[in-house]
């Protein structure tokens, strides 16, 4: 029995080697556009982008690695997307905490995370949340990420009576942010492996063919990790602005905790589901350990540098070519350490090339309102409420805060109050706490 087999199980999952590295090699070509937009998000806090490039490289890597080893499951793991933005435009830009002192609110939030995974709360918590509130989340974070595409391309630009307008179109970067959308939203159509990188590489081929962009080379050796590497401020953040610990927590790790919670399970349950993993006879098991994986692979982003590490949604393309253990989880690995050595290139692509992939994934999130009992309005009233206070209020946190705290109150005001699991009255009140702490 050679040592793939013994490690990975790859007859009993009635796969093969060849067949795990395509559906490596395929998962990694869907989701490797995050190394070049998560350092164009995370820039925008002031941190060093070279730095960012080689922290998302690292933890996409390390996050994958161990989700291959440790539980056997053919997910790639990288910087989330929502998250980062929660991080850069919300905990850093809206609540003004420094960068360094959001990475200390990630450390922390993935330390309870660990926690409550290993002690079976994540699965109850999740378990409790109603589907209409779940789906109105990962829909609200679509629209906060719409929202950001089409500020950074430029197509909509801010207006004094009407808050935003229709941006400038006869201007480049607006114009090629639009092609940049279609082009990949028609390569998704014909199934094109890649279809977002693709779109992203055209963008910033176009512009330095234009010389709107300088070409600066595509292979190099990376950028240093040093001014992000351990960087995260604890003491600061649990002081931050004078206030107490226990306010600090509420403002920020609360909201990193919950979305990570509904984001990396949610996508764990889904791909493991679509491979037949959870089927088997330690399918169970190698979920607990799945769920410790990623809660680890938090912590060793945030001491790298880089915004929350989580499951990524693109794994199922991977299990759609054949992918059925981890070993296509260690191929995404090695290929994100391959991409280290394209820092030039990362460092060529402008906001314009990013934009149309937040764009992108934002429309897919969307299709999650399917999913709301629209017939019920102690259910649709909740889940509208959280899913636009998101984009208009910019913030990620407020529109999970407006989201739990009417859907209480709508259950309770029309004598339904049974119908309400107790993690919503938990989440509902610690909401209520954090504004009142505000």
């Amino acid at each position: 029995m050679s040592l793939l087999e013994r490690v990975f199980r790859l007859q009993q999952h009635g796969t093969t080697v060849r067949t795990e590295l395509l559906a490596g090699l395929t998962t990694f070509l869907t989701m490797s556009y995050i190394v070049f937009v998560n350092p164009e998000i995370l820039a925008t806090t002031g941190m060093d982008p070279g730095a960012v490039f080689v922290a998302t490289c690292l933890a996409a890597a390390i996050g994958s690695l161990i989700m291959g080893l440790a539980a056997n499951f053919p997910v790639g793991m990288a910087p989330g997307m929502g998250l980062n933005a929660f991080f850069a435009f919300t905990v850093v830009g809206a609540a003004g905490f420094p960068w360094q002192q959001a990475l200390g609110a990630v450390f922390i939030s993935g330390l309870v995370f660990l926690l409550l995974s290993a002690t079976g709360i994540r699965a109850w918590l999740v378990a409790g949340i109603p589907a209409s509130l779940r789906s109105a989340i990962v829909a609200g974070i679509g629209l906060f990420l719409a929202i950001i595409a089409l500020q950074k391309s430029g197509v909509i630009i801010s207006n004094a009576d009407t808050l935003v307008a229709l941006g400038p179109l006869d201007s480049p970067a607006p114009l090629m942010a639009l092609g940049g959308f279609l082009l990949i939203a028609i390569l998704e159509a014909r199934r094109t492996r890649g279809a977002i990188l693709i779109g992203i590489l055209a963008v910033t081929t176009i512009s330095v063919v234009l010389g709107y962009v300088k070409f600066r080379g595509a292979i190099a050796p990376p950028p240093s990790l040093a001014p992000t590497l351990l960087q995260l401020d604890l003491a600061g953040l649990l002081h931050h602005d004078g206030g107490t610990p226990l306010a600090v927590l509420m403002q920020v790790v609360l909201v990193f905790v919950l979305v990570e919670v509904f984001d990396a399970t949610g996508t764990l349950y889904g791909v493991a589901g679509r491979a037949g993993l959870l089927d088997l006879a330690d399918g169970r098991k190698r979920f607990g350990r799945a769920l410790l994986a990623d809660s680890g692979a938090i912590v060793a982003g945030s001491l790298l540098g880089t915004s929350s590490t989580t499951a990524f949604a693109e794994s199922a393309s991977g299990v759609q070519v054949g992918g059925r253990t981890g070993l296509t989880a260690i191929v995404v690995a090695g290929l994100f350490l391959v991409a280290l050595m394209f820092s030039p290139l990362a460092a060529m692509v402008p906001p314009y090339a990013t934009a149309p992939a937040l764009l992108f994934v934002a429309g897919l999130m969307l299709r999650e309102l399917v999913d709301v009992e629209w017939s019920d309005l102690t259910e649709s009233v909740p889940a509208a409420l959280c899913a636009l206070t998101m984009p208009f209020t910019y913030s990620i946190a407020n529109g999970l805060a407006f989201g739990f705290i009417a859907y209480a109150i709508l259950k309770l005001g029309t004598g339904r109050h049974r119908e309400t699991h107790p993690a919503v009255w938990i989440v509902a009140a610690l909401f209520v706490v954090r504004f009142a702490l505000r």
